[in-house]
């Protein structure tokens, strides 16, 4: 019998999925996590900082909007193909995301403003019913 003793260590998942409490806590837990996840990659700095603010604001609308007490929201984070996708999951299918043009004076309101000039694509799937989830992705290399 041999007694050596070998390592294999297993490549990272490209696949992170989680449920978290649709409260403000949550949010910043999403963001956290997200960010320590894209570390644990390497992915470029370019990216891993725009993911960061996609991140922060569509967790941040899914408890704000998306909330409904008892039911947690899902963060999801795919790097395949040359492509970071970022999902978020909330139990709110009936309220869909919406640009309003804010005014000047607005404390809130930019989201998706923000979402639109950072992410290369996005968008909203519907179901399965009561659910709905907002996406965003990065391309992984330069255009």
């Amino acid at each position: 019998m041999n007694s050596e003793k070998s390592t294999h260590l297993l490549s990272p998942a490209d696949h992170f999925s989680v449920l978290l409490s649709p409260t403000p806590r949550g949010a910043r837990l999403a963001r956290l996590l997200a960010t320590d996840w894209m570390r644990d990659r390497d992915l470029p700095h370019r990216v891993s900082e725009a993911a960061e603010q996609l991140v922060a604001e569509i967790a941040a609308n899914a408890v704000t909007h998306g909330r409904l007490p008892g039911r947690d929201f899902r963060l999801v984070l795919l790097a395949r193909d040359a492509t970071l996708r970022i999902e978020v999951t909330d139990t709110r299918g009936d309220d869909l995301p919406h640009r309003r043009p804010p005014t000047p004076d607005a404390e809130s309101g930019r989201g998706l403003l923000l979402v639109e000039a950072l992410a290369d694509r996005w968008g909203v799937q519907l179901g399965p019913v009561p659910r709905k989830t907002v996406w965003a992705e990065l391309d992984l290399q330069p255009s």
